[in-house]
């Protein structure tokens, strides 16, 4: 298959979509990078060139995608359960859990909701073994608009997933298929446990 073009000017339109929308910082020595990591994913979707990659990434409705570029051009860390004695923590803080107000809980610097969806995952599971009550709800805020629409969409690709376990997959995701091979879905009962709001914490509450 042969190498898709990718001039100066795509790789600047790439570099100022992922500075604006999530902060990701690329220099031009980083081109070659972008273009070996993202030219696999562009063929896979049957599109002809880099132009045209660039305006789905622009297509806020493509929120799933554009979650997908950033996963391809990081060595990203943010995955689901990825600091596990945080949630062990949380569970026994948690555990026998009664009062009149509902459990609230607020995951400050939500990314695209890895953390918040684990949280979700760890309190149903808690629900459904009756160690707290029906009444909790999770509220998950970033200052990255863009990232709040992936994390809304709750499309991950399944190595994001890798701590999870089978059992836990089984009850809240869905395997994509096709075109979304390689991708896993939160299932409605867990995304409409999670609210999401855009919050800048380095701004002052007023």
């Amino acid at each position: 298959m042969a190498a898709l073009s990718f001039s100066d000017r795509e790789f600047r339109q790439i570099a100022d979509i992922m500075y604006e929308a999530a902060g990701l910082s690329y220099n031009d020595s980083k081109k070659s990078l972008i273009h070996s990591r993202l030219s696999t994913r562009i063929q896979k979707l049957g599109l002809d060139s880099f132009a045209q990659y660039i305006a789905l990434l622009n297509d806020e409705s493509e929120a799933a995608e554009f979650q997908m570029a950033v996963d391809l051009l990081t060595t990203n860390e943010t995955y689901f359960f990825r600091e596990p004695k945080h949630y062990e923590l949380l569970e026994r803080e948690l555990a026998g859990y009664r009062s009149k107000w509902p459990l609230a809980i607020w995951s400050a610097a939500s990314s695209f909701g890895d953390e918040a969806y684990s949280t979700a995952m760890l309190l149903s599971d808690m629900q459904i073994n009756g160690r707290i009550g029906p009444d909790w709800t999770i509220l998950a805020t970033d200052i990255s608009h863009r990232v709040l629409l992936s994390a809304k969409e709750a499309v991950y690709p399944q190595d994001r997933l890798r701590a999870v376990s089978p059992e836990r997959l089984k009850r809240y995701c869905l395997r994509g298929e096709g075109a979304a091979q390689g991708q896993s879905k939160i299932q409605d009962k867990l995304r409409d446990r999670v609210q999401f709001g855009q919050l800048n914490l380095c701004k002052p509450f007023s």
